[in-house]
């Protein structure tokens, strides 16, 4: 079983009581590893202490709606919204006097970072992110893929209903472990790393962050008025600037590895592309190596300004 990521440090930002956890020295360049969804911190269980040891100021926060992150004010409205993640991040680095950093992230985490760098790329020295381009396209969010893939996304539909936000009550740890495990087929996880990971689930806002998640991006539930702005632009489609490197596992049972290629319009920066042999979908997790080395290249990328490698 991995070891813990602890102590955990907070912060306040805006809305947030954020806990994270950090390691490395002080005055090193900064990078937020951010997790998924359903996972927690543990994903950089591996990450975190070699980007430590090499120099780096590594920052590993809990989502909203994860652990021990809370809504400071009982009002606020528990939105998954994607411009709402994005806004946490870029509010943490305020909360935490960073100028800029690396953001390094999947599936939640690396739409977090995508939307972060997007819209404030000041703020973002360069993206790592897990299955490129990953700004939600919510007008065309019904319609349909291919039917192995749909397979996979079950509980997109499932929490769209009163059943799902049921199932997702009663059975957090259950219905993360059927997505875990077709996320990543070739990953063998043990219990002790689900439970550990469940832990994060038990937040009293969790329910209600991730089922908000889901049906906004599929258009059934309307977001926060804090974030209209930011979704019309988000709608657009916008470019990311900054320096990225991204990648895709060879074994994710969701999202199919691709050359790049087809996402290359949205990365108008320094920007390379990797395929990870036998990864799935929680990468920094099931290939720690190949995530520093992303987070080392996307550094040597903001400094040498250099094309695109699609690999």
């Amino acid at each position: 079983m991995s070891k813990r990521l602890e102590p955990l440090m907070h912060v306040t930002t805006e809305i947030l009581d954020v806990a994270y956890y950090e390691v490395g020295p002080a005055g090193g360049p900064p990078v937020l590893l951010l997790h998924g969804f359903p996972y927690d911190i543990h994903s950089y269980v591996e990450v975190a202490p070699r980007l430590a040891d090499s120099g780096y100021r590594v920052i590993v926060p809990y989502l909203r709606g994860h652990g021990p992150t809370r809504f400071l004010d009982p009002e606020t409205p528990r939105s998954g919204q994607q411009a709402a993640l994005g806004k946490d991040v870029v509010d943490l680095l305020d909360a935490l006097g960073i100028p800029a950093a690396v953001l390094a992230g999947y599936d939640w985490g690396g739409r977090a970072a995508c939307v972060a760098a997007a819209l404030w790329p000041d703020r973002v020295t360069g993206l790592v992110s897990v299955n490129s381009y990953l700004i939600q396209d919510i007008s065309t969010a019904m319609n349909p893929i291919r039917p192995e893939l749909e397979a996979g996304f079950w509980y997109f539909f499932y929490f769209l209903t009163d059943r799902g936000h049921a199932g997702l009550t009663a059975n957090r740890r259950e219905i993360a472990e059927v997505i875990w495990r077709r996320n990543s087929p070739q990953w063998a996880f043990e219990d002790a790393d689900l439970d550990l990971a469940a832990e994060a689930f038990a937040n009293p806002d969790y329910v209600d962050v991730v089922i908000h998640s889901y049906r906004h991006r599929l258009g059934h539930a309307a977001g926060s008025a804090a974030y209209a702005e930011h979704e019309r632009v988000l709608a657009t489609a916008p470019a990311i600037v900054v320096p990225a490197v991204t990648l895709d596992g060879s074994a994710d049972g969701n999202f199919p590895a691709t050359d790049g290629s087809s996402s290359a319009a949205h990365f108008v920066g320094p920007r390379a592309h990797h395929q990870v042999p036998n990864a799935g979908h929680n990468l920094p997790r099931e290939a720690p190596a190949a995530f520093v080395r992303a987070v080392a290249e996307v550094f040597e990328l903001a400094v040498t300004g250099r094309g695109a490698v699609l690999s």
